[in-house]
């Protein structure tokens, strides 16, 4: 009898052993009700359009938590303002995560500024997630491998625009505006990269620092290269006073725009509609002003999200979509973390994603990861300005 008893407490043993859930499993800023982030955002200075994607997923994350959070547990998204000032952006990170503790950095936004804490927060072994700059940089594994980055490589944005320019103008002369910084830097890289032996096709270029109070001055100097196509490669302010002063000198090259400031309402309506007409850029999202996402499933969502979310803010602003998908995107990883939500499992789960598409990406864009290949995203589809939104021509282009 006595042995019949142990035989059943030891079988009983096992199946509660093996019923038992997983044991959880908890880094800095996380906790059986709480997920902390933090980023840093340009609310104020020369890059304070793009602070409409930081209020965007704030609010993000305030639907998800109204939702009953990720797992039960409430997001809590810590958004500092650094003026898109790479010292501040020091200060305002290292407040993030040595007093805030927080699980990982989402979406810090800015080349320059990310490039100020991209060490730091490396040999700290904190997450740098889904940072909010193209730069080709933020794809090295074995370098940096707490860092990934969102939206497409600027080398390979700034190659497709060079595609384009080759076989619609092989005989143009291209002048270059630029953001004198690893951002601007990055684009020019590429756009060169892509023209190859016909890079000497570029006859004039010019830069400008983000503390000008205008370009006008390179626009004039561009112009009188004789060039007949432009690239501009800038923030939101100084992309809108290129539009602008293009049209106000008289100056009709094939114009094109870099991806980051191509929002209808932070770049092209500040710049003037009808001055906009001809721009060329290349688009991984959808154009919240495109009639033909009217009763896209996706972009139903997003709209029902601004409507209760940010009511009153600006529909034709690309900034408010982009903040969106990649708050989904986090969402979606950090669900996937299950009960483990320590800072390793994190990025595991961020460098494991396989064909994800989000509510706002174009048809065809899929997001992929490994723990060798750090590029989010490398496609694209170009699209030209008819004076209300941007209509996509061409196929999706992938990486080559």
């Amino acid at each position: 009898m006595k042995r019949v008893v142990l035989v059943v407490t030891a079988l009983v043993a096992v199946l509660v052993s093996t019923a038992a859930p997983a044991q959880k499993k908890y880094g800095p800023g996380a906790s059986d009700t709480e997920i902390k982030l933090g980023q840093t955002m340009p609310y104020s200075g020369p890059a304070s359009a793009y602070g409409a994607i930081g209020k965007t997923e704030v609010a993000y994350f305030r639907m998800i938590n109204e939702q009953g959070g990720i797992r039960g547990r409430k997001v809590n998204l810590i958004s500092l303002d650094d003026g898109y000032s790479p010292p501040r952006t020091v200060e305002q990170t290292r407040k993030l995560v040595e007093e805030e503790q927080v699980l990982a950095l989402f979406q810090s936004l800015g080349t320059p500024s990310n490039t100020a804490i991209h060490k730091y927060v490396n040999a700290k072994k904190v997450p740098h997630l889904f940072i909010s700059t193209g730069a080709t940089k933020w794809a090295d594994p074995k370098g940096f491998p707490w860092t990934i980055g969102f939206q497409p490589s600027y080398q390979i944005e700034a190659k497709i625009y060079a595609k384009h320019i080759l076989k619609e103008k092989p005989a143009g002369r291209i002048a270059v505006l630029y953001q004198n910084d690893d951002y601007g830097k990055d684009y020019l890289k590429g756009f060169k990269d892509g023209l190859g032996a016909k890079a000497s096709m570029i006859v004039a270029e010019a830069s400008y620092e983000v503390t000008d109070p205008t370009i006008d001055s390179q626009i004039v100097s561009l112009k009188g290269s004789g060039a007949d196509v432009l690239f501009t490669i800038a923030t939101p302010k100084f992309a809108a006073q290129s539009i602008r002063k293009v049209a106000d000198v008289g100056w009709k090259p094939l114009h094109y725009l870099n991806n980051v400031a191509s929002s209808v309402g932070a770049v092209l309506t500040p710049a003037g509609l009808e001055k906009s007409v001809g721009l060329v850029t290349a688009l991984y999202m959808k154009d919240p002003t495109d009639p033909q996402w009217a009763k896209d499933p996706g972009m139903q969502r997003w709209r029902d999200f601004m409507a209760k979310y940010m009511p009153g803010a600006d529909m034709s602003d690309f900034n408010h979509a982009y903040g969106y998908g990649a708050g989904q995107l986090m969402t979606l990883v950090l669900n996937n973390c299950g009960d483990d939500l320590t800072r390793e499992n994190l990025m595991k789960q961020a460098t494991s994603l396989k064909d994800i598409s989000l509510d706002v990406t174009l048809p065809g864009i899929r997001y992929n990861t490994s723990a060798t290949d750090f590029f989010l995203m490398e496609q694209l589809q170009l699209a030209r300005f008819d004076g209300r939104r941007w209509v996509l021509f061409g196929e999706v282009i992938g990486h080559e």
